[in-house]
């Protein structure tokens, strides 16, 4: 048996591609109950408050929480026509008559009755309140799952959609039906899994896809058939198509790259969305108060895709010439589409966790279509998707807007700071390389003046400022980043700030700055800081980030070397007391001594410019010497370190003492 429904029967008995909302599941068949409640239904999907296309009614399989229990219970066989009858006449009763399409299914071996019924071009529709009781007709919608009586202001509302039908399921009656490609079409019911495909007359497809319509004994297209299945819409819908332009990061205002995507609304979703996914690049970042690494993108792609495609899937194609438009800027995305929502949404159903009242759809057949394709979300989770994504990636919240008039409706994405201070770091980077340091400077300040929380900004205008000599101007950046409890301890920042100040010689603002330093660090953190603490003259705090940074400093030269000389100066500490010296202190310098020539071996065999191994021949000289190791490998490790370094006085000095002494 070929399904004559445009979606995939399992796609629609687990709601995907279609709102739950617009379909209902009988369990079984009883004229005097479920019968009554069918015809209702029917009527409301019909009279498609909402614009979204009507509903479905599946009949034969239970789903007491609102999701299809399967395998389905099922019909009888024998009774399939005996239903499907009973139906098409008590629809005869509806004013004006309204006749759905079903589709006998079998699932499972199990046999179904579907019931399509699309939203109708005669709403308001009237539906028997009972089938015993006189005609009493009155309207019936969908607010939700439930089908319910039209009553006061909504029936008003209703009334006021009387025969009207939203431009993309109206018919185009200067278009023919050959501008359809079969082609196109066969390939979205593809995409979609629906048993169409089998059917090989393509107008028998067309009908049954409500993409035609008949006018005067013949067929002409419906609106959303020219805007999916054409080769360009634009020939009757002036500004179908998507535009995305990229702006330079200067104040010139300059275009870098213009694309215009056009074609089948769909396909140009697809396109558009697949050349936004380069802009939503992935970084990570170590946190640092745990040996984890946290991941964010600069924009996160639900985001960029949903507000992409609520623009195309809610503006406006009656008359709009204007497209849809995707303004790249270095800090931020602005979706911009025409003219702005439609009566009875306020900004104020924009914020978050705000609810969007259930008001007509501008489009009921592409909404239908792009959530089909999975292009779409559901009604109303589209802009909590756009919130939550924002929020889970630690992005600015979006921002929304549209004028009085509601000409236009704007969307903003908010790149992450991390991504916006990434992008001011390259600027000022290639703002120095020309010479213009002042405009180095004034890019930091800018870009750390609209993100004050990235520390990243922070550390690079402090770095910037330290090297110009304005370390006042640095000291008051830091002390401003620091009283900002959303730093997660700074200890970047409190590094950056530490360094300019040992740079400028300044020892003791240094060492106060460091004291600042969380007690959660991490193995790159705490490597950092035990550099800048033995510059800090306190070898006993760098000894014990050295500790903290673990494998890393075994596997950096340069580190190693330090943590050497750390332990040799700990050991000279603990030899100032000479004779009196206790037992403790002679076995603390002994361990100590013997762990820096381990270390000083390795850094001699690890790869390093001739300063530094000739620096750890002379350390390992002096403790052969102070150990009282033999003459030869003392005189054997001076000798390398002056091989090395000929010119370096002070290791010719030191042999000289160590042998006069001896």
């Amino acid at each position: 048996m070929s399904s004559i429904l445009p979606i995939n029967i399992r796609d629609l008995l687990y709601a995907r591609g279609v709102e739950s909302a617009r379909i209902e599941m009988k369990a079984s068949w009883d004229e005097r109950t479920t019968g009554l409640q069918v015809v209702h239904t029917i009527c409301a999907f019909a009279n498609d408050f909402q614009n979204l296309n009507g509903g479905y009614i599946i009949i034969g399989v239970d789903a007491p929480d609102g999701r299809a229990v399967l395998p389905p219970t099922g019909l009888e066989p024998g009774a399939m026509e005996d239903i499907q009858r009973w139906i098409r006449g008590k629809c005869n009763t509806l004013d004006p008559v309204y006749q759905p399409i079903m589709s006998p299914e079998i699932i499972d071996d199990q046999h179904l009755l579907v019931i399509w019924a699309p939203g109708s071009d005669m709403r308001v529709h009237r539906a028997p309140r009972t089938f015993d009781k006189g005609p009493q007709q009155r309207p019936y919608i969908r607010l939700g799952p439930e089908t319910v009586e039209a009553k006061g202001d909504i029936e008003a509302q209703l009334l006021q959609l009387t025969a009207k039908v939203p431009f993309d399921d109206r018919r185009a009656l200067a278009a023919s039906v050959e501008k359809l490609r079969e082609s196109r079409v066969r390939e979205f019911l593809a995409d979609i899994d629906s048993g169409l495909t089998e059917e090989r007359d393509a107008l028998q497809i067309y009908r049954r896809m409500q993409i035609v319509a008949p006018v005067n004994g013949h067929c002409v297209p419906r609106n959303i058939g020219l805007l999916f299945f054409t080769d360009d819409p634009e020939e009757w819908f002036r500004g179908a198509r998507i535009e995305v332009v990229q702006f330079a990061a200067d104040s010139s205002g300059n275009a870098l790259e213009e694309r215009v995507f056009r074609g089948p609304l769909h396909h140009q979703l697809r396109e558009a969305i697949s050349y936004l996914r380069s802009f939503s690049t992935r970084h990570l970042q170590k946190l640092p108060d745990r040996p984890e690494v946290k991941g964010w993108v600069s924009y996160p792609l639900a985001a960029m895709e949903e507000a992409l495609v609520n623009a195309v899937y809610h503006r406006s194609y009656e008359g709009t010439q204007e497209p849809t438009k995707v303004y790249l800027y270095p800090d931020r995305i602005e979706i911009i589409s025409y003219p702005g929502p439609v009566p009875g949404i306020e900004l104020h159903h924009l914020e978050p966790g705000a609810r969007v009242p259930p008001v007509p759809s501008r489009n009921r057949r592409v909404g239908e279509f792009l959530k089909e394709l999975r292009l779409a979300e559901a009604r109303g989770t589209g802009i909590p998707k756009v919130f939550r994504s924002m929020q889970q990636n630690g992005s600015p919240l979006p921002r929304f807007a549209f004028d009085a008039a509601r000409t236009y409706f704007q969307v903003t994405l908010p790149a992450h700071p991390e991504y916006v201070a990434i992008a001011a770091l390259r600027d000022a980077a290639h703002l120095r390389a020309i010479g213009d340091e002042r405009g180095a400077v004034d890019r930091l300040v800018i870009a750390h003046a609209e993100y004050p929380d990235s520390e990243t900004l922070a550390v690079a205008l402090i770095q910037e400022l330290a090297r110009q000599g304005n370390s006042e101007e640095a000291q008051r950046v830091f002390a401003k980043f620091i009283a900002n409890p959303g730093h997660l301890g700074g200890a970047r920042a409190i590094m950056a700030m530490a360094n300019a100040l040992l740079d400028a010689g300044h020892v003791k603002e240094a060492a106060r700055v460091l004291d600042r330093l969380p007690g959660l660090l991490s193995a790159s953190a705490a490597f950092d800081a035990a550099i800048a603490e033995r510059r800090a003259q306190r070898p006993e705090r760098a000894h014990r980030y050295f500790e903290r940074a673990g494998d890393q400093v075994y596997n950096d030269v340069r580190a190693l070397h330090e943590f050497a000389q750390t332990k040799i100066v700990l050991a000279g500490r603990q030899h100032s007391g000479g004779q009196r010296a206790g037992p403790f202190q002679r076995d603390t310098r002994s361990r100590l001594l013997r762990d820096a020539r381990e270390m000083l071996e390795r850094v001699l065999q690890m790869d390093a410019a001739p300063t530094r191994h000739a620096w750890a021949w002379f350390d390992l000289g002096r403790i052969l010497n102070w150990t009282q190791g033999p003459r030869s490998d003392v005189e054997q490790a001076f000798g390398n370190a002056i091989a090395l370094q000929p010119n370096e006085t002070r290791f010719r000095t030191e042999l000289e003492r160590i042998r006069g002494s001896n």
